[in-house]
């Protein structure tokens, strides 16, 4: 009977040093896996946000090369008005040339339409000064 008691006594020993050691080695294992699972989802957040700086700095980079074209467009469609401008002087300053009656007309209507302040310097004949020179 002594020898059944040592020799169970060793099996129950064995069986549990055998259970402590299997268990010892999942917890090495589990701790292992969930390292590497902690350092997958480190590596695959640090990938996402170098794609999302990515996506940022290109969305600056078009936003700021469509700003520029629109200053480009704006300054051409403001050359374009200069130049419709500078041309409609040039024609109405050709048709003005030699039309002096036509001028004090304008000038008189003006006079007669205009709002502020006139002031009328006397002259011998009673006429106003229609050019200061």
């Amino acid at each position: 009977m002594k020898t059944k008691l040592k020799i169970l006594t060793v099996l129950s020993l064995l069986l549990f040093s055998s259970c402590y050691d299997f268990n010892r080695k999942q917890n090495e294992l589990d701790a292992e896996s969930n390292g590497k699972a902690i350092l997958l989802e480190a590596e695959s957040s640090k990938k996402a946000m170098i794609e999302e700086a990515k996506a940022k700095n290109e969305a600056a980079t078009l936003e700021a090369e469509a700003k520029i074209k629109i200053a480009k467009a704006e300054a051409q469609a403001e050359v374009e008005r200069a130049k419709g401008v500078a041309e409609a002087n040039k024609i109405i300053g050709a048709s003005l040339k030699g039309n002096d009656a036509y001028l004090r007309y304008l000038w008189i209507t003006g006079l007669k339409d205009g709002k502020g302040e006139r002031i009328y310097i006397p002259t011998e004949a009673g006429l106003p000064i229609l050019e200061a020179k």
